[in-house]
């Protein structure tokens, strides 16, 4: 969307990047209203809502950025930013909502999304590392040290995994639908132009977001994995952290909560789904590292969860100290 931004001119890109953030942060503010109203509408709780409509949505950004690195041969990228992208999620904004205000944790989220959420990635784990577990890698054009590939096949079941955590989800949701009859929903058409509109600014502030800030950093010398670790990550995980950070501010905490799960559900059996039935990924040795880190991350997360009812301030301070350690290791094994 953003190709025709000159990767030279710092100032061009530099005023695309702000533009970029007011378009995420106003498109996360009124998609929150419009998911809300319809979760209220339908009876479900914000929880679904966050697994379903707003993971899909905040999710737009990395789908982009993945499909288009993987079609282009920039394997690194195409990996990083989803393994960038679920480290942030899991680290930074479940952090900075448990530090704003104690997020609670549902026991859905528990026995259902976070077992979901583990099992994908012990699989990108295990296709990331396929030649390092069974034998020396064959001969490709893509160059570095391969550490595995995410093969087409792996792709496809990424996407059955998929498939069916959804039907199972939007079923045990109908089973649980409980409607609020005080509740006076604004017009059905209002709320769907909210979801609308705030999808549009939050892709659109995403893409000009990641485009400008990775123009930026190979101006400034960074490596592809890198770039694709750090800023593609941090620009595609945006409309995730200020949907959360928003949807916590205003009650929402399952909603946000729901948001980072499912999130992270979605960018790897979904995302890396799609892209790698498309066309095969080879994987780094840094990428196989990182997503062992990412996997690592979530059974953090998952510790966290069933120590009690709530991620406390402590443990999200934990979770930003643990991101800010790795993303120092990041910078200097470059």
């Amino acid at each position: 969307m953003f190709e025709w931004l000159d990767p030279n001119n710092m100032i061009i890109n530099l005023v695309v990047l702000v533009i970029g953030f007011v378009a995420l942060i106003k498109g996360a503010d009124i998609f929150v209203d419009g998911a809300s109203d319809i979760a209220a509408r339908l009876g479900v709780s914000g929880l679904v809502i966050g697994l379903t409509v707003v993971a899909m949505g905040t999710s737009a950004p990395e789908l982009s950025v993945s499909v288009s690195a993987a079609l282009s041969g920039s394997n690194a990228i195409a990996i990083s930013n989803v393994v960038g992208s679920n480290i942030f999620n899991a680290l930074i904004i479940l952090g900075v909502c448990a530090l704003m205000k104690p997020v609670p944790v549902m026991q859905d989220i528990k026995k259902r999304d976070f077992p979901v959420l583990l099992f994908a990635g012990l699989l990108l784990v295990f296709f990331s590392g396929f030649y390092i577990l069974f034998g020396p890698k064959p001969d490709m054009s893509a160059g570095g040290d391969i550490a595995g590939q995410l093969f087409r096949v792996g792709g496809i079941i990424f996407l059955l995994v998929f498939i069916g955590y959804m039907i199972y989800t939007v079923r045990d949701a109908k089973k649980k639908q409980q409607k609020d009859e005080s509740y006076e929903p604004q017009p059905l058409w209002k709320s769907v132009l909210f979801i609308l509109l705030g999808i549009a600014c939050i892709v659109v502030g995403g893409d000009g977001i990641v485009t400008s800030a990775k123009n930026l950093a190979i101006m400034w010398g960074m490596s592809e994995t890198l770039v694709g670790l750090t800023i593609v990550a941090f620009g595609t995980s945006l409309p995730e952290l200020v949907t959360s950070i928003v949807a916590s501010a205003k009650g929402q905490n399952d909603m946000a909560m729901g948001n980072v799960i499912g999130s992270n559900i979605f960018n790897i059996l979904l995302i890396l789904g799609v892209s790698s039935s498309i066309k095969p990924i080879p994987v780094t040795v840094d990428s196989f590292i990182d997503a062992t880190m990412m996997f690592g991350v979530s059974v953090i997360a998952y510790i966290f969860a069933c120590t009690g009812k709530k991620f406390s301030r402590i443990e999200g301070g934990i979770l930003v100290l643990v991101y800010a350690g790795y993303m120092t290791y990041a910078i200097l094994r470059q």
